[in-house]
C-alpha cells in the first residue's frame, strides 16, 4: 500500500491565464487599482523565467486570459501581440522571476493607505493582528524614482533578499509567493495591516506592543497555515466566486 501524498500536478499555461486574469479582477473588485498602472505577474513553467503581465493601456477590468503577454525578464515580448508590455514593470518582476526561483507571482499596488506608510520612516508596523502576520517577511528600498531603468534591477534585488514583502519607498509596495493564491493572501494581509495602521495613527495614545517571540510566532503560523490548510487557495476561490456574483462581466 503506498501512503504517500499525491503531488498535484503544476497549473498549465491555459490555467495560469484564466486564474491570473480573476488575479487582475479581484484588484479592481476590491479598489486596489491605480488606472491603467501597477502590474502583476506570473511565471509560466518550462519558459526560462519568462512570465505573463498585463498589457499597457489596459484598464484591469480589461484584462482577459487571452491578451495578458508573455514577457521575458529583459522586458520583450517573447510571443506576438498588439499590446505592449509596461516598460515600469519589467525592472522589478523580470529581475525578481530571473533570480528568486521560490517565487511564482508577484503583484504591485499603490492604495492610498500602502502609499501613505511608504512615506514615513518608521515602516509598516507588526503590533497589529495582521502586522505581526508580516514579521521578518518585509524588506525596504530606497526610492529612486519611476523603476524603468536597467541599473536599479540589482539593487532592488538587493533590497528584497529572500523576504516577500518590499516596501518601495515613497512609493508602493511589491509582494511576491509561490503561487497566484498565496501571493493575493499576503497583498490582502499587506492591505490590512496598512488600513489598521492608518486608523491606529488617528486615534490618541499609544499602541499596545507585542512582544518580539509573539510576532515571530504570529508570522511563523501564520504562514504555515497558508500553506499547510491551503487557506490561501480556499480564500482566493471564494472571492473569486464572490466578484463573480456581483460582477457578471467577469464569469
Amino acid at each position: 500500500m503506498n501512503d504517500a501524498t499525491p503531488i498535484e500536478a503544476a497549473p498549465t499555461e491555459a490555467e495560469l491565464r484564466v486564474q491570473l486574469a480573476d488575479f487582475y479582477h479581484l484588484v479592481s473588485y476590491l479598489g486596489w487599482t491605480e488606472l491603467i498602472f501597477n502590474h502583476i505577474s506570473v511565471r509560466l513553467p518550462g519558459e526560462d523565467h519568462a512570465y505573463l503581465v498585463n498589457p499597457m493601456g489596459l484598464h484591469y477590468d480589461e484584462v482577459t486570459p487571452e491578451n495578458l503577454l508573455v514577457v521575458g525578464v529583459d522586458g520583450q515580448l517573447k510571443r506576438e501581440s498588439p499590446y505592449k508590455p509596461n516598460p515600469a514593470g519589467f525592472a522589478l518582476h523580470g529581475v525578481i522571476h530571473q533570480f528568486r526561483e521560490d517565487v511564482g507571482c508577484i503583484a504591485h499596488t499603490h492604495t492610498t493607505p500602502i502609499s501613505a506608510i511608504t512615506m514615513k520612516g518608521f515602516g509598516i508596523d507588526h503590533d497589529s493582528f495582521y502586522g505581526a502576520q508580516l514579521y521578518g517577511r518585509v524588506a525596504y528600498h530606497e526610492f529612486e524614482g519611476i523603476t524603468i531603468y536597467d541599473d536599479e534591477r540589482e539593487r532592488m534585488l538587493q533590497s528584497l533578499g529572500r523576504k516577500h514583502v518590499l516596501v518601495l519607498k515613497n512609493h508602493g509596495i511589491a509582494v511576491c509567493e509561490a503561487d497566484i493564491p498565496l501571493t493575493f493572501f499576503l497583498l490582502w494581509t499587506v492591505q490590512r495591516a496598512a488600513e489598521i495602521q492608518c486608523a491606529a495613527s488617528a486615534i490618541p495614545g499609544p499602541n499596545t506592543i507585542l512582544a518580539e517571540e509573539v510576532k515571530a510566532k504570529c508570522a511563523a503560523d501564520a504562514q504555515r497555515l497558508k500553506e499547510s490548510a491551503s487557506f490561501a487557495t480556499l480564500l482566493f476561490d471564494a472571492m473569486v466566486r464572490k466578484m463573480k456574483r456581483d460582477r457578471p462581466e467577469f464569469a
